[in-house]
């Protein structure tokens, strides 16, 4: 996958979510995306949080299945008709901080699913807060040739 370009910006993956939530505020924001991975970062606020001020697991979760979501549009463009199939996260510790990061990467791309794994952790964090897998299928007619 190294060298290949991605089938839509960071900058159009933005756009794309917006334009699905005109209305939201405090979206996450695709900072990085090349083909087959997405760096995104939501700013948290208290409604992100559980005491005593970590991100709590629901965010995490949210924002693993939309980075899962974009790396499969950075492999088959923008494709609405993508659905996450499986979704299995692990809490390895709390996750602190102001900016919640996560890291997308297709680990494999087949005809049956694409598996995608999520790394996610507060901004300044050395080590990931929490792992996620996700796969996603496909509709076959979206599918790359």
């Amino acid at each position: 996958m190294e060298g290949q370009e991605p089938a839509v910006s960071a900058e159009e993956l933005n756009a794309f979510f917006a334009s699905l939530f005109p209305k939201r505020k405090g979206m996450p924001r695709h900072v990085e995306a090349s083909y087959g991975k997405v760096r995104i970062e939501l700013d948290c606020n208290e409604r992100h949080l559980r005491p005593p001020d970590f991100i709590n697991g629901p965010t995490q979760m949210a924002i693993a299945d939309q980075a899962a979501y974009s790396a499969v549009f950075t492999l088959v463009g923008i494709k609405p008709m993508a659905l996450t199939s499986n979704l299995n996260i692990n809490f390895l510790r709390p996750c602190r901080g102001d900016v919640l990061v996560a890291d997308a990467e297709v680990m494999k791309q087949g005809r049956a699913g694409t598996l995608i794994e999520v790394s996610l952790r507060g901004l300044g964090q050395d080590k990931p807060a929490s792992h996620a897998l996700v796969t996603y299928v496909v509709p076959t007619d979206c599918l790359p040739s």
